[in-house]
């Protein structure tokens, strides 16, 4: 199968710096980068042609002003434009371990699509990662990590912990992974859902209503959120009763998604 790596991002360009030569160290690599941005500047431009140029890959970057918070749009757009099978999706502020790739692609089943987890770093060490334009070693026992448990890569235990069920509402677009086809058929991500919150939720919902099962990863696909301020939020109420919607009609597409 061929394989997506889809990075969203929005003007941070210090951080997606750090994202992507955690790509570059893969041990397994994706056939092709796509990255979804929406609305950055010229800094974060630059910082993907750098990469474009020590990357063996294809790089692809797509782009649209910025009006405000439009990730279900340039998501959509950027998915129209791969031809891969397989679409892993990280968030521009996503560290990942080396085994990243590789561990996705060993977990991809049919019939599912995969929520991963992600350690948290705290804001001294994120600053200090961005300050110094390297990503160094986390230990999980470091002080002020959370969720410190999901950094721990044991392959042989991930069977073990692996969570199969209909659950929604626990997706998250900073690690997951579906089939293009099963994102087709639901329509991609709803565009009507504006502002921060619940677009990952939304979209969960809807693979579970076309009979879709959500498959949990623990031990493998570790990755590392760097600390930012929360987004505004002021839409997130309003997306979550569209969530709930979508849920509970068990409606399976969205009429503004992928095709509108």
């Amino acid at each position: 199968m061929s394989v997506a790596l889809l990075i969203t991002t929005y003007n941070w360009p210090e951080a997606l710096k750090l994202v992507l030569e955690s790509v570059l160290r893969q041990t397994v690599l994706p056939n092709e980068v796509i990255i979804a941005d929406d609305g950055s500047g010229d800094t974060t431009r630059y910082v993907i042609e750098t990469f474009k140029r020590s990357s063996t890959i294809p790089v692809k970057h797509f782009w649209h002003p910025d009006e405000g918070f439009r990730k279900t749009i340039i998501i959509n757009q950027a998915i129209s434009g791969t031809e891969s099978d397989y679409i892993i999706q990280i968030d521009g502020d996503i560290v990942l371990n080396e085994n990243f790739i590789r561990d996705h692609i060993n977990e991809a089943e049919e019939g599912y699509y995969i929520r991963g987890s992600r350690v948290l770093l705290p804001e001294d060490k994120t600053r200090y990662f961005l300050r110094s334009g390297e990503f160094g070693n986390v230990t999980i026992f470091g002080r002020g990590i959370k969720n410190r448990f999901n950094g721990v890569r044991i392959p042989f235990l991930a069977p073990l912990l692996i969570k199969k069920s209909k659950r929604s509402n626990n997706f998250i677009g900073a690690n997951c992974a579906y089939w293009k086809k099963d994102f087709l058929r639901v329509n991609g991500y709803n565009n009507e859902l504006k502002g921060w919150g619940h677009e990952d939720i939304e979209l969960a919902a809807r693979f579970i209503n076309s009979g879709l099962s959500q498959k949990k990863v623990k031990m493998k696909a570790v990755c590392y959120h760097l600390h930012h301020p929360l987004n505004d939020r002021v839409h997130e109420n309003v997306n979550y009763r569209v969530y709930l919607d979508t849920l509970n009609k068990g409606i399976t597409y969205c009429t503004n998604g992928y095709h509108h």
